[in-house]
């Protein structure tokens, strides 16, 4: 199957297809007749498993190294299971600056509701975001959660 092919039958754009293959994620062959780079069901079923890959936060070079595992015969599992054990506790912290990000958001929006606006006068260039405490001020960390 042709690029486009293989892009229709995974969902992906036909760059997709061409970044991977240049990453050495995908091994076509090439037409001799007119150099058309042709994908098989090999390279279907790992454009699929890069996707899966993905969807938890591989990298590319992550997914390449899990692919070369298996292309050499070992198994990536253990390789696998640590880095997403090792990857959640950071997630998990990240989204809790997220989460501590959006009360901020929130408190911002609320206390800016009924505030009007300003013009820069060059002592000021927004009064609301002005308005906020810094970091280590009282106000500010009764708005961190």
């Amino acid at each position: 199957m042709k690029v486009s092919d293989l892009a229709r039958a995974t969902d992906v754009t036909g760059e997709t297809v061409r970044h991977y293959t240049r990453e050495g994620l995908l091994h076509p062959q090439r037409d001799p007749d007119n150099g058309y780079q042709l994908y098989d069901a090999d390279d279907l079923n790992r454009l699929r498993f890069i996707q899966r890959a993905r969807t938890l936060g591989f990298s590319l070079r992550e997914v390449r190294e899990i692919l070369e595992h298996a292309d050499h015969g070992d198994s990536p599992c253990p390789m696998v299971r640590d880095l997403l054990a090792e990857r959640l506790p950071e997630i998990q912290a990240r989204i809790r600056e997220l989460q501590a990000l959006a009360t901020r958001m929130e408190h911002a929006l609320s206390s800016w509701r009924d505030m009007p606006d300003g013009t820069p006068d060059g002592h000021s260039l927004c009064r609301l975001i002005e308005s906020l405490p810094m970091e280590g001020d009282d106000d500010f960390s009764r708005q961190s959660p």
